[in-house]
């Protein structure tokens, strides 16, 4: 397979859509933010000197996925129809995995607002958290699962 975003002489374009056909696209990202206990202790208590981190993140992780296009250079700018974003504690109290699914009507995929999301939603905890702990840090953001399009349902493997 070719990379996309280059031309026959080897310059990067934005790739041409226009031919392609609508159709509903949803993507689902996650990545991992690790920090100690007690900062995961104080976010599950809603008692971070900044409130509610993770309302916050929510709000950070939509506008990121929203905004998606101006950020990447080659992206398209999608006209989203929803962002779902979702926060989960780790077994080990040591971290919050963030997940977020977008969806479209359109001719091209949701797969870098997924992504740009979560990557935003988790810089977002650790510029709220910083002043309590500076050794958080943020791990495996990745593509779980996209739908729509010539290509189709991708799933990655070991994901539920």
């Amino acid at each position: 397979m070719e990379l996309t975003h280059f031309n026959a002489e080897g310059q990067a374009h934005m790739v041409d859509v226009g031919g392609k056909t609508e159709t509903a696209r949803s993507a689902t990202a996650c990545g991992i933010i690790r920090m100690k206990p007690e900062t995961c202790a104080r976010i599950r208590a809603g008692t971070a000197d900044k409130g509610d981190v993770l309302g916050i993140a929510r709000i950070a992780a939509i506008q990121a996925a929203k905004q998606t296009g101006a950020l990447i250079p080659l992206c398209h700018p999608l006209g989203l129809t929803h962002v779902a974003v979702d926060f989960d504690f780790l077994p080990q109290d040591d971290g919050v995995e963030c997940r977020v699914r977008t969806e479209c009507f359109g001719r091209t995929g949701v797969e870098m607002e997924a992504m740009t999301g979560v990557s935003v939603a988790l810089l977002t905890l650790y510029d709220m958290c910083k002043a309590i702990d500076r050794g958080m840090s943020i791990e495996t953001i990745r593509l779980l699962e996209k739908k729509g399009g010539k290509s189709g349902h991708w799933r990655r493997e070991g994901t539920e």
